[in-house]
């Protein structure tokens, strides 16, 4: 009967867009959905944060695997919000355009509500969560580890870097981002969604450091 619990909820779990799965736990910790119980003593489910559990994909089984940071924070977002409504931004995005050589320790994500930071438990690094509409954010898609989604293009997130340095708790990192990230950007797309955002004080800030 056990077996047969575990290979019902596997097919289901491999379908998901997103292959991060929410789940209640006790007070220690686990599941308390049976079957999850069983995949993750099983290694088929890493634990990220609590409550939130990534599917490991078939070639990694056995392995000592943790997602990049943007894949984990992108995917608890997305799995409570689901992919289209969710995407990296600010020190995440800036990661993701290749402004850092390793990852900071937070993760950033715009999402559809307010909702507290979240701490993984798999490494030390802090998910915070932005209210903000994606769609009304200049974006592009991402492919991950654990599912494909959006993160904000480079022009944008050169913005939210200059309006909000503090998102992340490192605004010495948002100078580094704004630093490499300039001249990867087009100016002209820059300007115009500075403009159109009502963003050009942040735009100056951007300037001041070229």
């Amino acid at each position: 009967m056990a077996r047969e619990v575990m290979i019902d909820l596997l097919p289901a779990l491999l379908r998901r867009a997103v292959r991060v799965v929410p789940a209640q736990e006790d007070d220690n910790g686990m599941p308390v959905h049976a079957g999850m119980l069983r995949l993750v003593r099983s290694g088929v489910l890493h634990r990220l944060a609590r409550g939130y559990y990534a599917l490991i994909g078939s070639e990694r089984l056995g392995q000592s695997w943790l997602p990049a940071l943007e894949s984990a924070a992108w995917g608890i977002a997305a799995a409570d919000d689901g992919p289209r409504s969710v995407a990296l931004m600010g020190l995440s995005a800036a990661q993701v355009h290749g402004a850092f050589g390793e990852s900071p320790e937070v993760g950033i994500v715009a999402t559809t509500r307010n909702r507290p930071s979240l701490r993984l438990v798999d490494r030390p690094a802090t998910v915070s969560f932005v209210r903000r509409d994606a769609r009304r954010l200049k974006i592009e898609r991402y492919a991950s580890e654990l599912g494909a989604g959006w993160v904000t293009t480079i022009e944008q997130t050169l913005l939210d870097l200059a309006a909000y340095p503090q998102l992340g708790g490192r605004p010495d990192l948002a100078e580094d981002g704004i630093t490499a990230l300039i001249d990867k950007a087009d100016p002209h797309i820059l300007y115009s969604l500075a403009a159109a955002q009502r963003r050009l004080g942040a735009l100056d800030r951007i300037l001041l450091q070229v």
